[in-house]
């Protein structure tokens, strides 16, 4: 049986080609249900206030950080969205008087700019890069954070970001949110075009894929424009530099943080459900790390919401 046409956008595969019956058994999850999607390999955690949620994302940099050694390098891979971790990373490593000069960092994505075939400027509204600086390491004390060559931010030409992974730095922590369309990063799904026509790519396929520019999905570019850009959609890129699903599975851990205010209710349940019963499916760019040996779910029990219907 044919794959379903999409809801959204008839040239893309996204979750709305699923089938039906699995998307309803999402929708029914309970918090307790989801908290039962814990196995070896997948571990769900929830909070009970958004302090001690985002006090833990930020704690996760500091883990990572405090491995680093000059013989054994080590760091955290970190997403723009969410940010208000960024802050407290900062304010920990101040007030604490913990040096991370051994730590790395590297940025997930960034905009691209198709007028000049870069990557967007920190000049840019929306620049990635500049918000990393300006919540985070802008904010640390000189003596104590990592030199600059240790933070590798994406850029169009891959080739210096790709060898930062390779290089022998050990990524302890991949963190992420989790967009509408369901993806990490920009790994949003692919469109429906060529062999991936009928069928999306089959997940061995994806998985291989490297840190790239990517066109964006129009769920992706509309969330954007609603979360950072105050609706204003002619802000927003239509492409982006994105961390790869290769680089992926080189992190020690995938971390993703689910507060309720990215992706919905419908969302943060089937990507859990999908990932627990092993589920890949390229469509579902985030159910891919159901193959990863080693990730996590973070929820706020207060943005979980609920797959009721309401009218408003």
């Amino acid at each position: 049986m044919p794959r379903k046409i999409s809801h959204i956008a008839p040239e893309w595969w996204d979750y709305t080609t699923l089938e039906d019956e699995l998307i309803n058994d999402a929708a029914r999850l309970t918090e307790r249900d989801l908290r039962q999607l814990t196995r070896p390999g997948f571990k769900v955690v929830m909070f009970d206030t958004l302090e001690d949620f985002y006090l833990a994302e930020a704690l996760e940099y500091i883990h990572a950080w405090k491995q680093a050694t000059p013989d054994n390098p080590a760091g955290i891979c970190g997403p723009v969205g969410p940010t208000q971790q960024l802050p407290l990373v900062a304010r920990l490593i101040n007030d604490l008087g913990i040096s991370i000069k051994d730590g790395h960092f590297w940025g997930m994505d960034e905009w691209y700019d198709e007028h000049t075939k870069k990557e967007v400027t920190m000049e840019h509204p929306l620049s990635f890069e500049r918000a990393s600086r300006e919540l985070c390491f802008d904010r640390m004390q000189k003596k104590l954070c990592m030199p600059d060559t240790q933070l590798h931010f994406p850029k169009a030409d891959t080739a210096a970001y790709i060898k930062s992974w390779q290089s022998g730095v050990r990524c302890a922590v991949m963190q992420g949110g989790q967009g509408d369309i369901k993806n990490w990063a920009f790994n949003d799904p692919p469109k429906r075009t060529g062999k991936c026509k009928n069928e999306p790519p089959p997940p061995a396929e994806f998985r291989k894929l490297t840190t790239r520019v990517v066109d964006l999905h129009p769920v992706t570019l509309m969330q954007n424009a609603r979360t950072s850009g105050g609706g204003n959609l002619t802000l927003v890129p239509q492409k982006a530099v994105t961390v790869g699903p290769k680089e992926t599975w080189m992190a020690e851990k995938v971390s993703i943080w689910h507060a309720g205010l990215h992706d919905n209710p419908l969302g943060q349940r089937l990507t859990a459900l999908m990932i627990s019963k092993r589920l890949a499916d390229a469509s579902v760019p985030m159910s891919l790390l159901a193959d990863h040996p080693n990730v996590q779910f973070n929820y706020y029990r207060g943005g979980l919401g609920q797959c009721d219907v309401e009218m408003h």
